[in-house]
């Protein structure tokens, strides 16, 4: 058995798995194919790359992402720390700076002296699974070739969903004559508010720092806007690239088809906005989101997208406040790459069949940030224990989010799907239920944490 545990990507979760069994003073040999080949996707050279949305989520503890965050900042989870470390404003939840984020993470990473970076496309692990423990960090775009070599060892034919990242719009480009800052509800004319008071209110926010930039829209604009969505250009895709469409990440165009009215009730809601110019509730809002920690740059929430870049730019700068907007980058739509972990995986992320062999990241169908540096921390401390021929696995708590992934993803299922961070698999609270949700999430919450701080 090597003294070393080989981590192959150098994504979120291979990232933390890296840094967790270092640690441990157990020395680690990353592969990372970039930059000597890029993804589809990717196109920054650092390690842990954010692609999509640079949010983390809400940091809430009546959230369960947020929840989850707070388990890992307790087991010192240095992506999250990082995370905290080049937070940029988004209200409640945690947004970070995408390209300091990866900066910070690669330097840390790479000089660490028990860590060694090897930037290479790895394609057979068979040697390096014979002779010592291997992690699978790939990610969802793992490569053709490696992709092949994982469903030889696991016996399965792969499995596919597609994910969608938003554009992001530099600020300098919005029209602020239209546009308007502010968190939902938060910039309301209240009703004891004469509009004298309330003009005056959102006068005293200008300048401030704000995490949204909100894009009022009137029904005639809306619906003109949601007529060339519907009929504008997708990218086709490759007849091997059959669609299974993630929910959580559904394409803005294949959402505004499901009927007119789909949008207002999701991503572009007005409900806690009104006009500045009208003093009225809109017909639909669109939000932009801070990017980056300079506040320069803001990305479309809710609008993953398919559409062909020229279509892109065509449709959305229909959009009131857009129509001069400059695209530092438009949104892709790519394949991602799952196993079948609920037939495969144990709750510590073991291949079943293979002690040797772990996998992490959203490759194991947990779904989102965090919830990729969840599975990185978790199959980094049982990759060591293996190394250490312990035979103590270890198990979070199903009543932490760490634990109840970890078992969602390894309890057999016919129709296993990848799944984010939620307190619907958690179990339910012992006595009465608690019907106020909020409340009920507290105590989920308490529960989790406790639980935790026991086993730790």
């Amino acid at each position: 058995m090597k003294d070393y545990i080989t981590i192959i990507g150098g994504g979120l979760a291979g990232s933390e798995a890296a840094y967790q069994i270092a640690k441990r003073n157990i020395k680690v040999k990353l592969y990372e194919m970039k930059p000597i080949k890029f993804s589809p996707a990717h196109s920054n050279k650092d390690l842990a790359e954010i692609v999509c949305s640079n949010s983390f989520k809400s940091n809430l503890l009546t959230n369960a992402c947020g929840l989850l965050k707070e388990e890992l900042r307790k087991l010192d989870s240095l992506l999250i720390r990082i995370a905290d470390e080049t937070s940029v404003a988004a209200g409640q939840a945690l947004a970070v700076d995408r390209e300091s984020f990866s900066k910070k993470v690669t330097e840390i990473i790479e000089n660490n002296p028990l860590i060694e970076v090897i930037h290479e496309e790895v394609t057979d692990v068979s040697k390096m699974t014979e002779e010592g423990i291997v992690i699978i960090a790939t990610g969802p775009l793992t490569s053709e070739a490696l992709a092949k070599q994982i469903a030889n060892i696991t016996g399965e034919d792969k499995l596919y969903f597609y994910d969608a990242a938003a554009p992001i719009i530099s600020k300098d480009s919005i029209d602020f004559s239209i546009a308007f800052y502010g968190d939902r509800y938060g910039e309301e004319k209240k009703k004891d508010e004469t509009e004298d008071e309330w003009r005056k209110r959102l006068k005293e926010q200008e300048g401030k720092e704000q995490s949204y930039i909100n894009l009022p829209m009137n029904k005639e604009e809306y619906e003109k806007f949601w007529n060339e969505l519907v009929n504008a250009e997708v990218v086709t895709l490759h007849d091997f690239e059959k669609r299974e469409i993630f929910e959580g990440c559904m394409p803005i165009e294949i959402m505004a088809k499901r009927g007119i009215d789909t949008l207002r009730f999701g991503p572009l809601k007005p409900v806690g906005f009104d006009d500045p110019r009208t003093v009225k509730r809109p017909y639909a809002v669109v939000q932009l989101r801070q990017d980056d920690k300079q506040a320069s740059i803001y990305n479309m929430v809710g609008f993953q997208t398919n559409l062909k870049f020229g279509e892109q730019k065509r449709v959305f700068s229909m959009i009131p406040g857009l129509q001069n907007a400059e695209f530092v980058k438009y949104g892709v739509m790519h394949r991602n790459t799952y196993i079948n972990s609920s037939k495969l995986l144990d709750e510590t992320y073991c291949l079943k069949t293979n002690s040797n062999i772990f996998f992490a990241g959203q490759i194991t169908g947990v779904e989102g940030y965090v919830e990729s540096i969840s599975s990185g921390l978790v199959a980094a401390l049982n990759a060591v224990e293996t190394l250490n021929n312990s035979k103590n696995k270890i198990v979070f708590p199903e009543t932490t989010v760490i634990g109840a992934l970890a078992k969602y993803i390894s309890t057999p299922n016919s129709k296993f799907q990848p799944m984010n961070a939620n307190f619907g698999i958690l179990p339910e609270l012992e006595g009465e239920k608690i019907r106020d949700k909020k409340l009920r999430y507290q105590e989920l919450a308490n529960r989790s944490l406790k639980d935790l701080e026991e086993g730790l």
